[in-house]
């Protein structure tokens, strides 16, 4: 099977996957009054909420790196100039060989010396490929202070959403003004993502972990082990 068709195959499923999804969501809501899906109940839920942010654009920043660093993940501030020497450092620290991009990273973030798995629209590497990669550099959609987060939408910089889920190492580089404070801000910033592109969205706060029922921490188990996070201002 070549590439395409893998890649149709892969599109398919998906596809279905997500038909699947939304018609057990509709079978769940069958005997909901639909005046209590939309309408004016849907509109006369409270909304009393914190919805705007206050704080400086440098306390968000902080709190942001703060909150992140939290959740075991590795954060530094960099000024744009230091951008091309922080990635190649931090591959190097990881020993990163094989590593993933989406079609438009720019070519000079690229470390010398380390093979580019470069995943381009008419020719999308394959899960195998992902997966015996050593880690994968992004960019991101925004990120939020208030918890941490960094949030991914298939946008520029970004490519498929499973780039982000397949390769042990992930190394994500965030502008300063992309960090905004509140949850509800965020949600406003996704609203083209979400009603337009309606596409998929991840949420990354730290390394992926999870926890057995005497709470013994395993990392690595649904994403990335290793996360790094560059803050460019």
């Amino acid at each position: 099977m070549s590439q395409q068709q893998r890649t149709g195959a892969d599109q398919q499923r998906n596809d279905a996957a997500r038909a699947e999804m939304l018609r057990r969501v509709r079978t769940a809501l069958h005997d909901v009054p639909a005046s209590e899906q939309a309408g004016p109940a849907y509109a006369a839920i409270p909304r009393d909420y914190h919805q705007q942010d206050t704080t400086t654009r440098a306390e968000i920043v902080d709190l942001f790196m703060e909150r992140v660093a939290d959740y075991k993940a590795t954060i530094r501030k960099i000024s744009a100039g230091e951008l091309v020497d922080a990635i190649a450092t931090a591959c190097e620290a990881h020993g990163i060989h094989r590593l993933v991009v989406a079609a438009d990273i720019p070519s000079e973030w690229l470390p010398v010396g380390a093979t580019v798995l470069r995943d381009e629209v008419d020719g999308w590497l394959s899960y195998a490929q992902l997966e015996q990669s050593d880690g994968v550099l992004t960019g991101c959609a925004l990120g939020i202070a208030q918890t941490g987060t960094i949030v991914l939408d298939s946008g520029a910089l970004q490519g498929r959403r499973v780039l982000s889920l397949l390769p042990d190492y992930a190394l994500c580089v965030i502008r300063a003004e992309q960090i905004v404070g509140i949850v509800p801000i965020a949600v406003r910033h996704l609203s083209e993502a979400i009603e337009v592109r309606h596409a998929p969205l991840t949420l990354i706060s730290g390394p992926s972990a999870t926890s057995d029922i005497e709470l013994s921490r395993v990392e690595g188990v649904h994403g990335p082990r290793t996360l790094d996070v560059l803050v460019v201002v």
